[in-house]
């Protein structure tokens, strides 16, 4: 039943829906196929031919339609018969049968008031007609034309609706037990395939990959790992599992058609073996220091190529990075291991500080320094007063030689700062210019006559190397008079004249002198004499026998000769120089110098003092100190000569001290054991007494007699053997040798008849 506003304007029931003008009617009705005859054109019920159509309800319009109100309908439903054609017999009715019997379009109001009645006329009768006629043939108002629309698009989603749900039940039904769509392996699409189809595949395409290396990306680093040697497998059942299930969502199943899905290989791994191969492969390859930038020289070879010739070329940084998290790394290799791409490990890094740019700047810069060779001039000394002549030298750097002399290091801003090492030319250069310096020379006392004198230094000249190469990068960048001149500098002697003749060296502040010199020894004493002539010892320093002779060797002219000074002994190198030490040590002691050390001889020998001697080489041929310091205030030259058995050692410098000695009387005295020996290699010996004695030494200054130094030295003598030689097959000796005579006078040190008689009968220590 249609609305009340969407009423036709024209209806065929109504008695006057033949309204308009009587000539219009007249000329123009239409009287339907089976009304009765005589039936007017306007209908049955009108009052007259010429009502106005809007005057009741039913006039008949011009174009053979009703004029009804828009309710009517509502109000004047007819009751249809079994033939919709026969005339309505209600009485209650209000609408003549021949109205419904004639069909007379039905034309709203609104339509007739748009001037559509021949448009209209042709319309199709009937309810259909009015949904689904064209809008040509059925025009219609505004509302009309709205609510047609809607129901036409209800008719159209309501059977998309049902299609797609057809559908969607077609696809749920036919894919069940399938991999969802748009799933795929490592980039093996397997979606919408039977799981076991999924499965067969994967192992077709990913099968050859669990033999394949993988390639492995870390920091700066590419290589490969071997899955089978890491322990790496693969779950294939399980990898389609984790797929899941076709989803029943619809949009879900919807999307799946343009949109892929990554899920990834469910691998099996032996963790102990992957975390091995992991942990070897940083260590290998991976893991590296930082390199800085730097600059390399190659040698450049060819025919017309001069000896020498280099090339630099540039080694560029590289961070230094390394695999810190070996679970994390071993983690992402089991899960993207059959991915197909190269695997991204994390490493740590530390970043170098040069970079690509600033090395390739220093190899333009370095380039001109060894494209040829450098020529090193140094001037002689011909010319100059007292010098000995020498010829200029040349020497020539090639660029081999410079390449190794250059040296390259992190600048600011990654540049590179190259540097000269000179001690690598200087090591070159040297020995060929070493003849054009000259080593200053000392002051000396020398001792050619009775008094000694000074010979004065001289200045010496050596090779500045620092200002030599200054202006070295700055030559050697030329590309032609690439010659670089030695620069010298004065060299300084350590003595000079004048500081040696401030001294006060003039006289003779003490001497002393041994005899009984002979044999080996004589040779030894005599190269230590040679050695220790002409030692200046200033105020306040020490002298050291040891440190003035230097190692007492055959390469320094010493002889093997006895150990003792009187043949006794055995043989050593330099045996026999304890006289020496002796009588300096006893010089030292008449001058009032300062005892730093000295070691007594073990058994006493008459030619010294007792209590005052000094060993210079031991029982066991190692040598022994003797050291004395100068205390005076001025310097103390010494001088050692040698004259046929003699020994003299003189001190000079200038008076200062007076000295005295006391020697105590001898105590705890000890008798010589007796030694028997029997063969014809026997000496008998008498032997001698072992004491204790001291000495004390008395220094006065010379200016006013006062006490300076009061010192004593207590010294134990050992006894000597008394040597008794027994014949063969005699028990017992018949005789005693004979006992050594003692001198029945006083003999001073250094006297002939005591030294003869020393060395003839004394005892040899």
């Amino acid at each position: 039943m249609r609305e009340e506003d969407d009423r036709p304007w024209d209806d065929p029931a109504r008695p006057d829906s033949g309204g308009g003008d009587a000539d219009v009617g007249a000329a123009d009705s239409h009287v339907p196929e089976g009304a009765p005859d005589g039936a007017p054109p306007g209908g049955p019920g009108s009052d007259s031919p010429g009502d106005s159509p809007g005057d009741s309800p039913g006039a008949s319009l011009g174009d053979d339609s009703l004029d009804l109100p828009d309710n009517w309908l509502l109000s004047h439903d007819p009751a249809w018969e079994n033939d919709p054609g026969a005339p309505v017999t209600d009485p209650d009715m209000d609408l003549p049968a021949a109205a419904f019997s004639a069909y007379p379009s039905v034309r709203y109001r609104d339509e007739a008031a748009g001037g559509l009645g021949a448009a209209s006329a042709a319309a199709p009768p009937g309810l259909a007609a009015d949904l689904l006629g064209s809008a040509d043939e059925r025009p219609s108002g505004r509302g009309t034309r709205v609510k047609r629309g809607i129901g036409k698009a209800f008719m159209v989603f309501g059977g998309t609706v049902v299609v797609l749900l057809l559908v969607y039940m077609v696809d749920l039904i036919t894919s069940i037990g399938d991999v969802p769509r748009g799933v795929s392996v490592a980039g093996v699409e397997v979606g919408g395939m039977p799981t076991a189809d999924a499965e067969a595949k994967l192992r077709d395409e990913l099968g050859p990959r669990l033999t394949d290396p993988m390639p492995v990306r870390a920091g700066d680093v590419t290589t490969r790992l071997d899955p089978a040697e890491a322990g790496l497998g693969v779950d294939w059942a399980g990898t389609v599992e984790q797929a899941g299930n076709q989803p029943i969502d619809p949009l879900s199943r919807l999307t799946s058609l343009f949109t892929t899905r990554e899920i990834g290989v469910v691998s099996s791994a032996d963790e102990d073996k992957l975390h091995q191969a992991v942990t070897k492969l940083a260590e290998s390859e991976i893991d590296h220091e930082v390199r800085e930038g730097n600059v390399g020289f190659r040698t450049v070879t060819g025919p017309n190529v001069e000896p020498g010739a280099v090339e630099p070329f540039p080694i560029f940084p590289r961070q230094g990075q390394w695999l810190t998290d070996v679970d994390g790394a071993a983690s992402t290799i089991r899960s993207d291991w059959l991915a197909g791409n190269a695997i991204e490990l994390d490493v740590a890094v530390t970043e170098a500080r040069t970079s690509r740019q600033g090395v390739q700047e220093a190899v333009e810069r370095t380039t001109p320094l060894v494209s040829a060779p450098v020529t090193v001039q140094a001037p002689g000394t011909d010319g100059e007063e007292g010098v000995e002549p020498v010829a200029d030298r040349s020497a020539t750097l090639t660029p081999k030689h410079i390449a190794d002399a250059t040296r390259h290091s992190p600048g600011e801003d990654g540049a590179l700062r190259m540097t000269l090492d000179r001690s690598a030319l200087q090591e070159f250069l040297a020995p060929q210019l070493r003849d054009t310096e000259r080593r200053a020379s000392n002051a000396e006392i020398v001792f050619a006559g009775a008094r000694p004198s000074v010979e004065p230094s001289e200045d010496g000249r050596r090779i500045d190397w620092q200002q030599t190469f200054a202006p070295f990068v700055s030559i050697a960048s030329r590309d032609d008079n690439r010659t670089l001149d030695v620069v010298y500098a004065t060299q300084d002697p350590e003595v000079s004249t004048g500081d040696l003749r401030g001294l006060g060296i003039r006289e003779v502040v003490g001497e002393f002198t041994t005899g009984g010199l002979g044999g080996a020894a004589a040779s030894n004493v005599a190269t230590m004499a040679d050695a220790v002539t002409g030692t200046v010892v200033h105020p306040g320093e020490t002298f050291r026998l040891s440190e003035v002779t230097g190692p007492r060797t055959a390469s320094q002219n010493y002889v093997s000769a006895p150990v003792n000074e009187d043949g006794t002994g055995p043989d050593v190198i330099g045996g026999g120089t304890s006289q020496l030490t002796s009588t300096l040590y006893n010089a030292a002691y008449n001058a009032g110098l300062e005892d730093a050390g000295h070691t007594p001889h073990s058994t006493f020998l008459g030619r010294y003092p007792a209590g005052r001697d000094a060993v210079a080489v031991l029982a066991d041929g190692s040598s022994a100190e003797l050291a004395f310091t100068n205390n005076l205030r001025s310097g103390v030259a010494v001088q050692v000569t040698t004259s046929g058995g003699d020994v003299t050692v003189r001190l000079w410098g200038t008076r200062q001290f007076d000295v005295s000695g006391q020697t105590s009387e001898r105590r705890d005295v000890q008798s010589p054991p007796v030694q028997r020996e029997r063969g014809p290699g026997c000496d008998a010996a008498a032997g001698a007494e072992g004491f204790t004695v001291t000495d004390t030494r008395i220094v006065t200054a010379r200016d006013s007699d006062r006490v300076v130094d009061r010192r004593s030295t207590t010294v134990t003598y050992d006894p000597v053997p008394r040597v008794v030689c027994e014949r063969p097959n005699q028990d017992r000796p018949d005789q005693r040798p004979r006992p050594r005579p003692e001198p029945g006078f006083p003999i001073l040190p250094g006297d002939d008849a005591r030294a003869q008689q020393v060395d003839r009968n004394g005892p040899r220590n």
